[in-house]
């Protein structure tokens, strides 16, 4: 297998680092289905928990099969070079929230990666959906993709607060996805509905510290927990992941499972690729040539 985004490093396999990429099946061991072989393929390392854990920065990786999902042979893999962690998260975040009784979602980051993608699945389900945005344009960017126009609350608005604890109580979101952290979580629980478990995932605002009174948690009966998709069911269950990856292959194509590409680099670049910041959340893809 022959990932599109790579670094070969000498020493350890642990020194190779790289949890996402996709590429192209070269070879195939026992076990694996004849499908595979030829195929290009996206790639999220963690979807397998094997020791050593090879990183996928490589010319050429060996991994289990378990950790790619099929593309079709006519798309880009560059643009599912690092989308893979994303679709799982979402997936997987709302299939433990449907487990745990939720009815809605609310989405502290709507326009990152993983926001995106939770819009889709949930859209796809008939999840009721409500998503915080930091500007105007984010928001315009989410209800291009068919989002309805109320279900997107700028977090900078005058009344903020207010839409968000009347729009999270009609649609039912007690399903709280936080990609922010920091002080924002502590600014909205007061908002939320009575019963709502808060999922902690991401930390866009640094290493801002989170605030809030004890009595709100109480009053409201608020649950807050971590989250990591490698720890739910949905992966850890064979049968389930299969699935997963199943139902995946089937609406891969929606284009916002793309991965936000930025610029390309070669190998000679890795360092300029690992400090690259792009507008818009947009990535530095690492390519070998075929």
């Amino acid at each position: 297998m022959r990932p599109n985004a790579g670094l070969t490093l000498h020493g350890p396999v642990a020194d190779v680092w790289g949890a996402s990429a996709a590429g192209v099946v070269t070879e195939i061991g026992d076990g694996v289905p004849s499908t595979y072989l030829g195929r290009k393929v996206a790639i999220y390392r963690s979807l397998e928990a094997k020791a050593p854990i090879l990183g996928l920065w490589c010319e050429t990786a060996q991994l289990p099969f378990g950790a790619c999902l099929l593309l079709p042979d006519y798309v880009d893999e560059k643009d599912y070079s690092g989308s893979l962690v994303n679709i799982v998260t979402a997936y997987a975040f709302l299939e433990k929230a449907a487990a745990e009784g939720h009815k809605g979602v609310l989405v502290t980051a709507g326009n990152s990666a993983t926001g995106r993608a939770i819009s889709v699945l949930a859209r796809k389900r008939g999840v009721p959906l409500l998503s915080i945005v930091r500007s105007e344009t984010a928001k315009e960017d989410l209800v291009k993709i068919g989002m309805e126009s109320e279900h997107v609350l700028i977090r900078g608005d005058s009344e903020f607060s207010s839409d968000l604890e009347k729009k999270a109580v009609e649609l039912g979101t007690t399903a709280v996805f936080d990609g922010v952290g920091g002080g924002f979580i502590g600014q909205i629980l007061g908002a939320l509905p009575v019963g709502s478990s808060i999922f902690f995932y991401g930390f866009l605002s640094g290493p801002e510290p989170v605030s809030f009174h004890s009595s709100v948690v109480m009053m409201k009966q608020l649950t807050l927990m971590r989250f990591g998709n490698f720890e739910t069911e949905t992966v850890k269950d064979q049968g389930k992941k299969a699935a997963m990856l199943k139902y995946l292959e089937g609406c891969i194509e929606e284009p916002l499972f793309k991965t936000r590409l930025g610029k390309v680099f070669e190998l000679g670049d890795i360092n300029a690729a690992l400090g690259y910041q792009g507008p818009g959340g947009s990535k530095a893809v690492l390519l070998f040539s075929k």
